[in-house]
């Protein structure tokens, strides 16, 4: 007799319930897949959007710090249309006209803050040899930088490891047409001193186009070219522009500072060695007022004879002017936290042809 097996009444749930696990498996990988893109996504656009802001805003605050340079521009133009001189009594040189001048540009946010410099108020570097036969020092030149020196290393309360005459004679034979023939007296640097450096490089033989190969002369160490403690590095007294033209298309540097507007470090270098703390008389001089007006006339080279002082002394009529076309215009602008800085040096000159007034950008970096 047959007799049949019972059914299994539970096989089907079991094979139904596999199935089910299965799906919710798929659909969990899906899932998964699914949120990692959309994870993935979401950092891409947020990435993007965050890119385009940034952008965004660097180029506004580019525009806006160069609409601050132009318009340091026509405030140059406009005080040469007035006047010859250039003296920290004029609108370019006080910050409170310059920023009303600023003002007038108006932006939906943000501020700007721009400063005029001028060049010739600081000691033209490329000066102290006779150029363009840059093989002897100009006398007047040496003293200038035996005075700097001398003033600077005072300031540090511990000295400086090196040397003024070291300083001065490499500079020269960094400047001088010479070619590698000779040093100048018994501690200047040719090119054999400094191929011999980590990492090597030569001599220059030649003007400075840019004020950086200060810090790569003999005894110009980093305390000395970038300043500590407070006081000023050469990096702020120095220039390299103020070129002018000696005939028959070439050029020369007449080493002139305005010494109306030079800062106090280069004014004691003007002086003579023993009158050198008379250089913040000069400077206070310059800007002392009575009732917001200007008290003094500093229009004129030998107003340095009228302080408190100073009459017996005389400064060579070689060395100071009142008068420059060479400036920075440092403009920095600044929105939402994030600022952007413009170092321009223009030269206020004449356009050929229409004669009018320009200012010709001669380098313009962005900081």
């Amino acid at each position: 007799m047959f007799i049949a097996k019972p059914k299994n009444k539970h096989a089907p749930e079991r094979r139904i319930g596999n199935q089910h696990g299965v799906a919710i498996l798929v659909a969990i990988g899906v899932v998964a897949v699914l949120l990692t893109a959309g994870l993935a996504l979401n950092q891409r656009i947020r990435s993007s959007v965050t890119d385009a802001v940034r952008i965004r805003d660097e180029l506004v605050l580019s525009q806006m710090a160069v609409s601050g340079a132009h318009a340091a521009m026509i405030m140059l133009i406009n005080d040469r249309k007035a006047n010859d001189t250039d003296t920290l009594q004029e609108d370019w040189a006080n910050p409170e006209k310059v920023a009303e001048m600023m003002a007038l540009m108006p932006f939906e946010d943000g501020n700007l803050d721009v400063r005029i410099v001028d060049e010739r108020g600081k000691i033209q570097v490329n000066a102290l040899v006779k150029f363009p036969e840059g093989r002897q020092f100009v006398a007047t030149q040496r003293t200038l930088w035996e005075r700097l020196l001398e003033h600077v290393f005072s300031l540090f309360e511990a000295q400086p490891d090196s040397d003024p005459n070291m300083i001065i004679n490499s500079l020269k034979d960094w400047l001088d047409s010479g070619d590698d023939d000779a040093i100048t007296g018994l501690s200047g640097a040719e090119s054999d001193y400094y191929e011999g450096l980590e990492p090597p490089y030569s001599c220059k033989n030649g003007p400075m186009d840019n004020l950086g190969e200060v810090a790569l002369i003999q005894g110009v160490t980093p305390q000395l070219y970038d300043g500590a403690g407070g006081v000023a590095g050469l990096s702020s007294l120095l220039t390299v522009y103020g070129a002018t033209a000696s005939g028959n298309s070439r050029f020369t540097f007449d080493g002139k500072i305005n010494i109306s507007t030079a800062g106090i470090d280069v004014l004691a270098a003007l002086l003579p060695m023993e009158n050198a703390d008379l250089a913040q008389a000069l400077a206070d001089y310059r800007v002392a007022k009575a009732d917001e007006t200007f008290v003094n006339d500093i229009a004129q080279a030998g107003w340095y004879k009228n302080v408190p002082g100073a009459g017996g002394i005389s400064i060579d009529a070689n060395l100071i002017t009142v008068s420059s076309d060479f400036f920075r215009i440092i403009a920095t602008a600044k929105r939402h936290q994030k600022s952007y800085t413009l170092n321009v040096v223009v030269q206020r000159q004449k356009a050929q042809g229409t004669g009018q007034w320009e200012c010709k950008t001669l380098n313009w970096q962005v900081e």
